[in-house]
């Protein structure tokens, strides 16, 4: 019996999976917000979706190329270029690297990470030039 249980609880962890689309919130240190859209597809491909109501002022936000891996310890990672828009006339461009793990099968939280353009988030000396926690939904339908 107590196999079974351990068993079925085994099996459980390794079912589950980043495919499919995921809100994300992220808090930053810095007091600053930001809302994305993520959509993780086969092999490790996946796109951004910035979700904010200034876009108004630029039109309609573009998904923007990303990627995800995930360990078999339930940690994932989700990776990609991402244009945060400053007030209405800038934009802060850089990647954004996620690391978090799964709480449920349609939750994920964790560490958030901003690199700017000139930053090589790959780079174990690299400074994120904003740093924070994040939350991931998976959504439904």
């Amino acid at each position: 019996m107590f196999a079974q249980i351990v068993g079925a609880g085994f099996c459980e962890a390794q079912s589950v999976n980043v495919i499919g689309s995921w809100k994300v919130e992220i808090a930053f240190e810095n007091g600053e917000s930001r809302a994305f859209r993520f959509e993780a597809r086969e092999a490790g491909k996946a796109s951004f979706l910035l979700l904010d109501p200034t876009l108004k002022v630029w039109g309609p936000a573009k998904p923007s190329e990303a990627k995800w891996t995930q360990s078999n310890d339930g940690s994932v990672m989700f990776s990609g270029s991402v244009e945060f828009p400053l007030g209405n006339v800038g934009r802060d461009a850089g990647t954004l690297v996620l690391k978090g793990k799964f709480g449920t099968a349609d939750s994920i939280s964790g560490e958030a990470m901003f690199f700017r353009v000139d930053q090589e988030p790959a780079d174990p000396k690299a400074k994120p030039s904003k740093s924070g926690s994040f939350k991931a939904t998976r959504e439904s339908g």
